[in-house]
C-alpha cells in the first residue's frame, strides 16, 4: 500500500513531509513550463502555488512554497530557467518568489474559511493570490532593484495579466475536480 486509505494509519510528520515533497515537485515541474519574457519568465508556477494553497491550507501551503524557495536558494535547479541559488532571490524574480509564499498562505486561509466553494468565488480567491504575487513582484522591481515604477509595471506586471486571468479560470475549474478526487480517495 503506497498511501494509507486512512490518515490515522500514517504518522502525521511523514504525511506532511510527503505532501511537501509532492508540492515542491509540482512547483519544480510547473517552473519548467515557461514562456521566456524579458527579466521574469511566465510559468505555470503561480497556478500551482495557488492550487497548493487552496488544497493544503494556509500553513502547509505556505510551508511547502517556502521549502520550494529554499530548495532553489541552496542551488537545486527548481526555478524557471537555468539559474538557481541566492542570486535568483535578489534578482528580478525575488519579489515574485516572496509573493508565492504570501499568496499560498492567503489563498489557503481563504479556502479554509470556505471562500473557494463556488467557481466564481474561487476565481476571485485566485485573483487575490495573483494580486499578492504581482504586488510583491512589482514592489521588488520598483524599490529593491530601483526600476522606475512605469518600467516595473511594463515588464513585471502587464505582460502577465492575461496569463493570470487564464490561470484563475483554470484553477477555478481544476480545484473542484482535485477535491472530488481527494474526497473519493478518502472514503
Amino acid at each position: 500500500m503506497l498511501w494509507p486509505q486512512r490518515a490515522e494509519q500514517f504518522p502525521n510528520w511523514l504525511r506532511l513531509a510527503v505532501l511537501i515533497v509532492f508540492g515542491t515537485a509540482l512547483l519544480s515541474v510547473s517552473a519548467k513550463a515557461n514562456l521566456p519574457l524579458p527579466l521574469v519568465p511566465m510559468t505555470l508556477q503561480s497556478l500551482m502555488v495557488l492550487l497548493i494553497g487552496a488544497v493544503y491550507g494556509a500553513r502547509l501551503g505556505a510551508a511547502t512554497v517556502l521549502v520550494y524557495v529554499a530548495e532553489g536558494a541552496i542551488g537545486l535547479p527548481v526555478f524557471a530557467g537555468p539559474t538557481a541559488g541566492l542570486a535568483v532571490l535578489i534578482g528580478p524574480s525575488g519579489g515574485y518568489l516572496a509573493g508565492f509564499v504570501a499568496a499560498a498562505f492567503v489563498v489557503g486561509w481563504l479556502a479554509e474559511r470556505g471562500e473557494d466553494r463556488t467557481m466564481l468565488r474561487l476565481f476571485a480567491v485566485m485573483a487575490i493570490g495573483h494580486f499578492i504575487i504581482f504586488a510583491l513582484g512589482f514592489a521588488w522591481l520598483a524599490y529593491g532593484l530601483e526600476f522606475e515604477a512605469e518600467r516595473a509595471w511594463l515588464v513585471g506586471v502587464l505582460p502577465f495579466l492575461g496569463g493570470a486571468l487564464i490561470k484563475n479560470a483554470l484553477g477555478a475549474f481544476l480545484l473542484p475536480t482535485i477535491r472530488r478526487g481527494l474526497d473519493r480517495r478518502h472514503r
